[in-house]
């Protein structure tokens, strides 16, 4: 029987929180997709030397796509009353944190490098490496690390803001 918030498709973990605890789901939703990116990342750069994988082809550069959750239709981003900016619904109104929507390849292609030694060299001795770029996958990896910690952050307050309210 499906939950009357989430409706009929997907759970969305936390989306029968308490308001009070909401804080907490929400940034334990961010934590959880920016891992996901960070474990994508340290494939991506573990296998920047790849060039032949289970089906011939070097490895592939992946990239992970979240995007905000949605409860029971509602949007996680408010509508916009086009003629002023300003929005129909209070901001928080069905916003219950973010989601990994994708884990797509990207299809660019890597170098061609001539190196007629290697045993995946073409008939011309030139070799197609991946198209991961270590220095691309370190700034992203700078950036997951960071908007994880902030996320950290966000849950430590609201853990002590909860812990201060349980005092008074």
């Amino acid at each position: 029987m499906p939950n009357p918030v989430n409706g009929p498709g997907p759970r969305i973990p936390g989306a029968e929180m308490r308001p009070m605890f909401r804080a907490l789901g929400i940034s334990s939703s961010g934590m959880s997709a920016q891992r996901v990116r960070l474990e994508v990342i340290a494939s991506n750069i573990a296998n920047a030397e790849t060039t032949r994988t289970a089906d011939g082809t070097p490895y592939q550069r992946r990239i992970v796509r979240i995007e905000g959750a949605e409860v029971g239709g509602i949007p996680a981003l408010p509508d916009v009353i086009p003629a002023f900016g300003i929005p129909e619904t209070d901001p928080s109104e069905g916003l219950m944190g973010v989601r990994v929507a994708s884990i797509i390849d990207d299809q660019s292609e890597g170098p061609l490098i001539y190196d007629p030694g290697h045993p995946d060299a073409d008939e011309a001795g030139y070799v197609r490496y991946p198209n991961v770029s270590i220095t691309d996958e370190m700034v992203d990896l700078m950036n997951a690390r960071r908007v994880y910690e902030a996320n950290v952050s966000v849950f430590q307050a609201a853990k002590a803001m909860l812990r201060r309210s349980l005092e008074l």
